[in-house]
């Protein structure tokens, strides 16, 4: 019996790393996913709440009341402002957008584990350049590989895994120097977390810039991954393009009212990254001290060299001990670690059963 025979590109898509899950008698600390620790705010629980008795109902194609809000907080025009099922969505249908086969897609690696399906997906050529030794994006070689077949330039700042941001200065003169057929993801996962800048400041490069598309989350310092929702701010042309690749209502009702009253409350979000920020410095601090040096995090997570420990091992201990972690080798280097800043009592968690491995 002749079996299906599905797309040959099908073999070139990566597995996403996803972290895994390990069988434990005790409390398990979750330091994988870089996640918040803290769950959503009372208000925006009450917003999922309110929308509980109408799921009989489509949510809105138009994404309008969050779209809305996240334009008036960014003092952009709603049109140039796109929203999905996380910000991973908007990054594959820009692909799906943007890229075929003869076209180039220019990223640095190890950075956010989606960027190779873009690539895989679309039949386009993946060009990867290495971070620098302190794990930086090497933007003069990114633009060295940049030619006339190059659709899609991703910048990760701060990046995923190494946690490193570069100065907007930078990215502006990199940025300049691009032809302009090439559209730029500023991917900002993390903004709220890196010290360089304020998270409004990128916003400007927006208007100067009309290639460059800013790639933002609710994931992470808003505490909604369960419920996926992300966006995009950019040129109208390209939120009118990812629009017409996705699937209609790929943006569930309880996401979207999530996320719209989430965006309100930026008082919690600043508490929580003034929390993130003392935890970073405690965490990088000790592992310093056990002859563990990380790179510069401007993130919620830390990128831990281990040297010429066994990584496998270490990753392996821990997880005996209930602390999950990510392996470097996952995400694209051998002999790290990363690992999610928690609360302090999750943290010294982590640190306790780092020495008892170690």
């Amino acid at each position: 019996m002749t079996g299906i025979e599905f797309n040959r590109r099908l073999e070139a898509i990566p597995v996403y790393p996803a972290a895994e899950s390990y069988a434990h008698d005790g409390e398990i600390v979750m330091l994988a996913s870089n996640e918040t620790p803290w769950g959503p705010p009372p208000p925006v629980i009450g917003a999922i709440q309110g929308r509980l008795e109408t799921l009989n109902r489509y949510p809105d194609p138009d994404k309008s009341v969050l779209r809305r809000r996240i334009a008036e907080r960014s003092e952009v025009p709603m049109s140039q402002v796109a929203v999905g099922n996380g910000s991973c969505e908007i990054l594959l249908a820009a692909g799906e957008a943007l890229l075929e086969p003869g076209a180039e897609l220019v990223y640095a690696w190890p950075s956010f584990s989606m960027y190779p399906h873009l690539a895989a997906q679309s039949g386009a050529r993946a060009v990867a350049v290495a971070l620098d030794a302190d794990g930086y994006h090497d933007l003069e070689a990114m633009a060295h590989e940049v030619t006339a077949a190059t659709r899609l330039v991703l910048i990760c700042n701060p990046n995923n895994p190494s946690a490193t941001a570069l100065e907007l200065d930078a990215i502006d003169a990199f940025l300049a120097d691009l032809p302009r057929h090439v559209a730029v993801i500023l991917d900002e996962a993390y903004v709220e977390f890196n010290l360089l800048q304020d998270p409004g400041d990128s916003l400007d490069l927006c208007k100067k810039h009309p290639n460059l598309v800013l790639l933002r989350t609710f994931s992470k310092v808003y505490g909604l991954c369960g419920l996926r929702a992300g966006y995009a701010i950019g040129p109208e042309a390209f939120r009118l393009a990812v629009d017409r690749v996705r699937q209609p209502f790929s943006v569930n009702a309880l996401a979207q009212a999530a996320a719209a009253e989430a965006i309100r409350h930026q008082d919690e979000v600043e508490r929580r990254v003034e929390q993130t920020i003392v935890e970073r410095v405690h965490v990088e601090s000790e592992l310093a001290d056990r002859g563990l040096p990380s790179t510069d995090s401007e993130a919620n997570f830390a990128w831990v060299s281990l040297g010429d420990r066994d990584e496998d091992a270490i990753v392996a201990g821990l997880a005996e001990r209930g602390v999950i972690v990510r392996a470097g080798r996952a995400l694209g280097e051998e002999g790290r670690l990363r690992v999610t800043f928690g609360t302090r009592r999750e943290n010294d968690l982590f640190l306790a059963a780092l020495d008892q491995v170690l």
